[in-house]
């Protein structure tokens, strides 16, 4: 299996923890003609500003969206995993406010923008998919925003890492107590909205706890329970759960509009 089709076959598992697709329309993705690229750790797959023609699906690595200030701080927003298309919704939006950073060296596939919209008029059903999934993104912008502004260092963190397992062992790249996360401290801070310093305390805090252990990025998780409930770790916000909300009755009469 190619390195391509393996991102997408990850990225259909990704839509179908969400949504219904049959064997048709899941090889309609999985047929995507794609360009892959290779980029060093922290260059920028998407600059600020700058118009794009394609979404970014994360195939090896790991990505970051963030904004950036005047004076060049970065506020990382949301962190990309294998089988994550970054930008999904920059199909509608193809200048984005925002950029795209690799944080490790990362092999993103872009996928024309044109490809996609094409698609989604032609197959209804993905193109609920394609929503439902950036609906998933703007709710763990939310939990974000939520966590850097109304909780404290160790809960952010605790947060973080309950989070992180919980989309590595959806994703099929660990499990939820035992996973990679090749983020350094100085990246995590960025994501939490604190320093580095402060993060290394923290984490020696959790660490010391016995809630967690980490060898180089490496993290095992000792007691689930006790890191959630310093997290307020609620999984729904995930929407994994919810199922897909179109029913047959929906399917057959968006299929009857098509044809």
């Amino acid at each position: 299996m190619t390195t391509a089709h393996s991102a997408l076959q990850r990225f259909v598992t990704r839509l179908l923890l969400r949504s219904s697709l049959t064997p048709v329309e899941q090889d309609t993705i999985l047929g995507l003609a794609c360009r892959t690229a290779h980029i060093s750790a922290r260059h920028e797959i998407v600059s600020p500003g700058k118009a794009v023609d394609h979404a970014c699906l994360v195939a090896k690595g790991l990505a970051a969206r963030f904004d950036q200030m005047r004076g060049g701080q970065r506020q990382i927003t949301a962190f990309h995993i294998v089988g994550d298309m970054c930008d999904l919704h920059s199909v509608v939006a193809p200048t984005p406010a925002w950029g795209i950073v690799a944080l490790t060296a990362t092999t993103v596939l872009f996928v024309p923008h044109a490809r996609l919209r094409a698609m989604a008029c032609t197959h209804p059903a993905i193109a609920m998919a394609f929503w439902r999934d950036g609906t998933v993104d703007a709710s763990i912008l939310a939990k974000w925003i939520g966590n850097i502004g109304r909780q404290d260092a160790r809960a952010r963190l605790a947060h973080l890492i309950c989070e992180f397992g919980t989309r590595s062992e959806l994703a099929g790249i660990g499990s939820r107590t035992s996973f990679a996360l090749d983020a350094t401290q100085e990246q995590l801070a960025d994501a939490l909205g604190l320093t580095s310093v402060h993060v290394n305390r923290t984490l020696q805090r959790l660490r010391s706890e016995g809630v967690v252990s980490t060898r180089g990025h490496a993290v095992d998780v000792l007691d689930w329970e006790r890191l959630a409930d310093i997290a307020e770790f609620d999984p729904t916000y995930l929407l994994v759960n919810q199922g897909p909300v179109e029913s047959p009755r929906f399917r057959a009469v968006t299929d009857r509009v098509v044809n």
